[in-house]
């Protein structure tokens, strides 16, 4: 099977399938297998009735003891009858299943699951899907795949697909309904043999690709999932690094032609500002204003937390360039935060009275608008130009780029950043990012990059009040909103989920946003954003929120890079043990950002000790660096699901903080490589380097397996 051939090369797959695995960004084979469950769902003992907990995903076992009713109302059928097993008893209500009625007779033991609800004083299940004893009792052994799903797509439309596809890989698909000794003669015969050589493999304690791949889909045990997240976590850092090596190679050779001084640009318009630099501000501006007088092209990462201040040192840097005739450029990820930038470099321009043009330059632009840009860029008149990945479109072309800054350089990955410094001849490179990552694993990420750490927060910034609260807090939670709104400033609320899923028991954006319209005064307006929303749609939402047109804003972590918006002064997360501590820090960032007061609720599910412990962390520290090193001290080799760190490196299933001991490994791995054999001419490299080739093609943005 060749995982570049079309996914509708499957059997089975016709034009509206394929067209609803397109939606979910599925369009060749490999998308299909690199398409990794989201969550796994384990089948538990069924638990007896009279011990069974309100609003969560339960199992039980028992008898009918009244037959089903079919009840009609408005078109929709609804059935219900009663369960016991003798502890108690408990209603079961389905809803357009009238087929139930003649499916299911009382005196027979069946094994119901589903999500519990009160109603009055009953308790009664929704929906529960229906199993014999025998069927059951062989979920109980496995894990059980969840996906991300599109409207349309099912889970077996997915699973059915990837086994099919295994299937080509193997003889027979390795999954616990079928399981066969894996023949590694076919594998030979793929399209796709495995570049790692054995020796690598062994050295390094991973199993076979196709078996990795297999077993990420459908895994025999939680064991045998680690295995194959170990290794497909080692592809993805291992292909990165590559990448990586050849990019800090290069540059380590670098030199420019610019003639760049210091010519009192920056100096007036720090006089200018309302406040002084911090102490870490002066000592990182020193070594960019140095290196940007330098001989050698300076590439350079300043990782400061939320807050503190990396912004302004941008544009020092831009306005250097600017009065030594040059131009500069600051890529944003989104459009919203490339406005808010444009506008806070207009106002610092004006206030210092610097005579030097900026411009913005994004995707959404009129096409008369593009072209006053594309114009005004490519004759020199703008010295400054902010925007989105606008800025590397082809028809962007630059006067003299001298400097090219990206703003949360991980949400664009190396070959947007070398795509942007192609603009120019040879230009300085400055990345920033708020993500807090231990300097032992940032050495390695970064590793084309100089780093400087800005470690301080500016004098005047309160910090923000923590709470860590378990679920019956909700109430007073959303009455602290309200009057946090009353007093004028706004909130945010994260959930960890898009929709509603049967599988997963946790908090959803779109069920959410109406039961808190529900709960606050009308007067109060509450809005939802998410990922799957359209770019104009999201910048919309997000410029409504920052004009205080919505008070309340019920978000996915989408909001994990966003716009500043300083009247916002409560941060509400939901189901906070599903989220790695580092990105909740991330999240928290999005308030404080004013002079009033804000606060961070954290809001978890979490049962257990060591959840709390972990929580607690963020309690008691608003350091992200300090955060950062104790939530990778405090993961453990088992913690697959639930506190990843989204979004981080753009990685499909690689973690750096759970997965940081695979990511040393595939650094020692590239580097050993490397030094042999440079041009991956050798034998045994030859599978490697097509694989990377192919990747670095098709990728505009971070490199992934």
């Amino acid at each position: 099977m060749n995982l570049e051939a079309p996914l509708d090369s499957l059997k089975g797959i016709g034009e509206k399938t394929k067209h609803l695995f397109e939606t979910a960004g599925i369009e060749t084979v490999g998308d299909l297998l690199t398409y990794y469950p989201r969550a796994y769902e384990r089948y538990e003992e069924p638990a007896s009735i009279q011990d069974l907990p309100q609003d969560e995903i339960v199992t039980i076992q028992g008898m009918l003891t009244t037959p089903i009713a079919n009840r009609y109302y408005g078109g929709k059928c609804i059935s219900t009858t009663a369960c016991s097993d003798g502890t108690g008893e408990v209603l079961l209500t389905w809803y357009n299943m009238p087929y139930q009625k003649n499916s299911l007779r009382t005196g027979v033991t069946y094994i119901f699951r589903g999500r519990t609800k009160k109603k009055g004083k009953r308790l009664l299940i929704e929906q529960a899907a229906v199993f014999h004893e025998e069927q059951y009792a062989v979920l109980t052994t496995t894990l059980q795949p969840v996906y991300s799903l599109t409207k349309g797509m099912t889970v077996r439309m997915v699973q059915k697909a990837v086994k099919q596809v295994l299937s080509s890989l193997q003889p027979s698909v390795h999954t616990s309904e079928n399981r066969v000794a894996q023949d590694t003669a076919a594998l030979k015969n793929t399209t796709y043999a495995d570049y790692l050589p054995e020796e690598l493999r062994n050295r390094y304690h991973l199993c076979p690709w196709a078996e990795a791949v297999s077993q990420m889909h459908f895994p025999d045990s939680f064991d045998s999932l680690q295995t194959a997240h170990r290794r497909l976590a080692f592809d993805e850092f291992f292909f990165f690094l590559l990448q990586l090596q050849n990019l800090r190679e290069h540059r380590e050779q670098e030199t420019h032609s610019f003639h760049i001084r210091a010519k009192g640009a920056a100096d007036r318009l720090i006089a200018s500002l309302s406040y002084e630099l911090t102490g870490a501000q002066k000592k990182v501006w020193a070594d960019l204003l140095r290196e940007l007088q330098g001989e050698k092209v300076m590439v350079r990462l300043i990782q400061g937390d939320v807050g503190s201040g990396k912004t302004i040192l941008a544009v020092l840097a831009l306005l250097t360039v600017a009065e030594n005739g040059y131009q500069g450029a600051l890529m944003a990820p989104t459009e919203v935060l490339a406005a808010q930038h444009y506008d806070s470099i207009c106002r610092l321009l004006e206030q210092s009275g610097l005579p030097y043009k900026a411009l913005l330059l994004t995707g959404s632009m009129t096409a008369k608008q593009k072209r006053e840009a594309y114009a005004q860029m490519e004759s020199g008149e703008a010295s400054i130009v902010i925007g989105t990945h606008a800025l590397i479109q082809e028809k962007a072309v630059y006067h003299a780029l001298a400097l090219v800054i990206t703003d949360e350089q991980h949400r664009f990955g190396v070959r947007q950043r070398e795509m942007l410094a192609q603009k120019g001849s040879t230009p300085h490179t400055i990345v920033m990012s708020a993500t807090p990552i231990p300097r032992t694993l940032a050495v390695i990420l970064y590793g084309d990059l100089d780093i400087s750490v800005l470690n301080e927060m500016p004098a005047n910034r309160l910090p923000i009040k923590n709470c860590v609260v378990g679920p019956s807090w909700r109430p007073k939670a959303w009455d602290f909103i309200e009057k946090q709104v009353q007093l004028g400033h706004q909130a945010y609320v994260i959930c960890p989920m898009v929709e509603e899923s049967d599988l997963v028991d946790a908090e959803n954006v779109m069920e959410y946003t109406e039961t808190i319209r529900k709960a606050l005064p009308a007067e109060i307006h509450v809005e939802y954003l998410h990922g799957r929303m359209k770019p104009l749609e999201k910048n919309e939402v997000m410029g409504r929120f920052l004009r205080n047109e919505i008070q309340v804003l019920v978000s996915t972590t989408v909001v994990e890079v966003g716009v500043n918006v300083p009247n916002a002064t409560v941060m509400l997360i939901e189901n906070a043990d599903r989220f790695g501590l580092a990105q909740l820090h991330q999240l928290r960032g999005r308030v404080g950002r004013g002079d009033a007061q804000s606060y961070c609720i954290f809001l978890h599910s979490g049962k257990s000790s060591e959840i709390a412990e972990r929580l607690d962390i963020l309690n008691h520290s608003n350091d992200g660096f300090e955060i950062a090193a104790k939530d990778l001290q405090l993961r453990g080799p088992g913690e697959l699901f639930g506190v990843r760190q989204s979004g981080l490196m753009n990685f499909r299933l690689a973690d750096v903080y759970m997965d940081a001991d695979v990511l040393q490994l595939a650094n020692e791995a590239v580097t050993k490589i490397i030094a042999e054999d440079p041009e991956l001419s050798l034998p045994e490299h030859r599978e490697m380097k097509a694989i990377y080739q192919r990747q670095k093609n098709r990728q505009s943005g971070q490199i992934s397996l």
